[in-house]
């Protein structure tokens, strides 16, 4: 029942999420509490492990990833006592992985290379390979897609990087040729300043009041907003958002065109952590054109959001994985993703499209 699950990029979220999978089995195997989805085609949190992980930080490569995900410029606090996993870091192609502003945070190694990459992950037998790659690592996420077609693993992209939503076709075909599950792009958080933005735009249009202008400004502590202060980039982040929120809209397209919404991350504020506070302004015009407007704020965990979330689409990979259900998971990445192949128009809809994949 062990879903053998590799890491491409050992930063705070993937540190979290091998925290979080260790916190919930000291917790025993009937333990749900926090969790999206207790149990996913008979999976369980519990039978997730991570055999392989790739990085390219000379801190983290070759050590045991019991240490390694405590090591700088990670900042993810220690919730749970990890024993050795008898599973070492090793290092990955770096491309454009690294921003030239980001050099001395991550102290990289230009040693690894996609064939060394690609021995490991198959020698590993890990069934599914999650890519957690710094923001704007387009090459290097492509790079690892094209590993994980070699290697005849499933694919998860919880990046901004258009792979599972490519719109030339090329990796969504690639994968359903191969028969493997591809799941993306940019992951939803668990509830996150994306989620909770769609929540407000779903209901104006659901109690008829026309948004005519937004925005979501996020700002965080830890190196994934220092990476994003770079705005090239930011170019696929800030699509990514962007049209999570006009697709729940009816006039999504005419404000995007009128300049009338912005979203994305918008400063590094160091004090924050792994802390992400979201700003998010609705305004829009109801009956008789008498004006609304929303102006709310969230603060979460940054990491945990995320670890959240992934738990359950590598449970749901694992499932279209024994059903050999290849290419783009569209029914799930609908639910968990912010820019899937096929957008739902509300956050309702997506989730009723996962139960059908589920219990099909």
């Amino acid at each position: 029942m062990m879903i053998r699950v590799a890491i491409a990029g050992l930063g705070n979220c993937a540190s979290m999420l091998i925290q979080g999978i260790e916190y919930y089995k000291s917790k025993g195997d009937n333990y749900y509490e926090g969790l999206i989805t207790p149990v996913i085609g008979g999976y369980k949190i519990t039978d997730i492990e991570v055999v392989a992980a790739f990085d390219v930080s000379k801190n983290k490569i070759g050590k045991d990833l019991a240490e390694a995900v405590f090591q700088p410029p990670n900042i993810t606090p220690k919730i749970v006592n990890m024993e050795k996993k008898g599973v070492k870091v090793s290092a990955g192609p770096v491309l454009d992985g690294v921003a030239q502003h980001m050099t001395n945070v991550f102290n990289p190694t230009y040693d690894g290379t996609l064939e060394k990459a690609l021995d490991e992950l198959k020698s590993s037998k890990a069934e599914i390979l999650v890519n957690l790659l710094p923001v704007g690592s387009e090459n290097a996420t492509r790079t690892y897609a094209n590993i994980a077609l070699m290697a005849g693993t499933a694919f998860i992209n919880a990046i901004p990087v258009f792979i599972a939503s490519d719109p030339s076709g090329y990796f969504p075909n690639k994968f359903k040729e191969k028969n493997l599950p591809l799941a993306g792009d940019d992951i939803k958080s668990q509830l996150g300043a994306t989620i909770f933005h769609r929540s407000i735009t779903s209901l104006f249009r659901l109690r008829g009041v026309k948004v005519e202008e937004t925005y979501q400004l996020n700002v965080g502590g830890n190196t994934d907003f220092l990476n994003m202060k770079t705005e090239e980039r930011l170019i696929s982040k800030r699509i990514s958002k962007t049209e999570a929120v006009t697709s729940t809209l009816d006039n999504g397209e005419v404000i995007k065109s009128e300049g009338k919404i912005r979203i994305g991350p918008s400063d590094y504020v160091p004090f924050l952590g792994n802390t992400k506070v979201a700003y998010i302004y609705v305004k829009g015009s109801a009956f008789a054109g008498m004006p609304i407007k929303v102006e709310a704020s969230l603060e979460v965990d940054d990491k945990a959001n995320c670890a959240a979330v992934l738990v359950d689409v590598i449970r749901a990979v694992k499932v279209a994985l024994d059903r050999k259900i290849g290419g783009p998971l569209e029914k799930v990445s609908a639910f968990y993703f912010k820019h899937p192949p096929i957008q739902a128009k509300d956050d309702e809809e997506a989730y009723r499209w996962f139960k059908e994949f589920i219990e099909m």
